[in-house]
């Protein structure tokens, strides 16, 4: 039988090991992609410290990865439309029964030398788009771009703040500017991250602990921001947006918290009449916009990836989206 290299996560003890298991056989409707390249996310880091669970799992190990490409390797019957060395990028996830089962999470990932996928799951790739680039496509840009564009509904010409300018937050920047947001201002504690976002084209970059914050966002705007999002999810974070909020303004919450949701000022909030709207990941058409908005030359994300390891050091990629090390926006796993 053949056998392949994975990151495997073992969910009981949380412990995250490269092994040797079984090269994956295309069933029907199914493609073997050859994984050129996988990105490693703050979602990862969760799962392997324990923040999140997955839900659908089957066993109690995953190979790890949700943001994958590479070349098709092999089809399985009645997985038409493909054809061996095609270039593709994975959706993060699909629907299963109803709910959505999100790969490397729910089911096994990328973290591999070869990634089994459903043939309705693929996406490809002009050969104009590096694979490394392209892999990150589904949720770290994806996901910001289906809060900006849908939830958000962001208009051109509309003041915009984000909060948190780390993977997601510093593409919300780069893809608000691209929707014509004006002006775009990112909020952000670190110093590394509030430069980061004035070089994805952030117009103002402010400091959150800067008292004078509030005053700032209404003169650079006159009057407040049309929408705000928090790709932080911290309590703090929300009720600081709420307050530079222009009237009928709205708040999307992109990241993820356990903590509850409160409004401090609840009559100010109905007299402006504000709105507060959740959003998670993307529909499968966001990925293939974005991949021809990149082959047009309307975005750029060669800026994105950090730093390129190999499988091996997995653990230590993980490590650095932790702790910052690097002042990553992307790392990329390598087969």
């Amino acid at each position: 039988m053949d056998r392949m290299r994975a990151v495997r996560l073992h969910l009981p003890t949380r412990t995250l090991s490269v092994e040797e298991v079984a090269k994956p056989v295309p069933g029907p409707g199914e493609v073997l992609v050859k994984v050129a390249a996988a990105g490693v996310c703050l979602s990862d880091v969760h799962l392997v410290d324990g923040t999140l669970t997955p839900l659908y799992l089957e066993g109690d190990s995953v190979t790890l990865g949700h943001e994958v490409a590479g070349t098709v390797e092999a089809l399985g019957p009645g997985a038409g439309g493909w054809s061996a060395g095609q270039r593709v990028v994975l959706q993060a996830g699909e629907r299963r029964g109803g709910r959505t089962h999100t790969r490397g999470v729910d089911y096994d990932g990328g973290w591999a030398e070869y990634a089994l996928a459903s043939a309705a799951t693929l996406v490809a790739l002009p050969l104009t788009l590096p694979l490394d680039q392209a892999a990150i496509i589904p949720d770290a840009v994806s996901t910001p771009w289906a809060a900006v564009t849908v939830t958000g509904d962001v208009r051109p010409a509309q003041a915009v703040g984000v909060w948190g300018a780390g993977g997601l937050g510093a593409h919300a920047v780069q893809l608000l500017r691209a929707v014509g947001a004006y002006p775009v201002i990112a909020v952000d504690p670190v110093p590394a991250a509030r430069d980061r976002a004035l070089h994805f084209g952030a117009d103002l970059a402010l400091d959150s602990g800067d008292p004078l914050l509030r005053e700032q966002v209404l003169g650079a705007t006159g009057g407040g921001l049309e929408a705000a999002f928090d790709f932080a999810g911290a309590p703090a974070v929300r009720e600081q947006a709420l307050s530079v909020l222009a009237p009928k303004g709205r708040l999307v919450l992109v990241g993820l918290s356990d903590q509850p949701l409160t409004v401090a000022h609840s009559t100010r909030f109905s007299y402006l009449q504000h709105r507060i709207l959740g959003h998670y990941g993307s529909e499968e058409h966001h990925v293939a916009q974005l991949v021809r908005l990149a082959e047009g030359g309307r975005l750029d994300f060669s800026r994105s990836i950090t730093d390129v390891l190999p499988l091996e050091e997995a653990a230590t990629a993980v490590r650095r989206m932790e702790t910052k090390e690097g002042d990553p926006v992307r790392l990329i796993l390598r087969p």
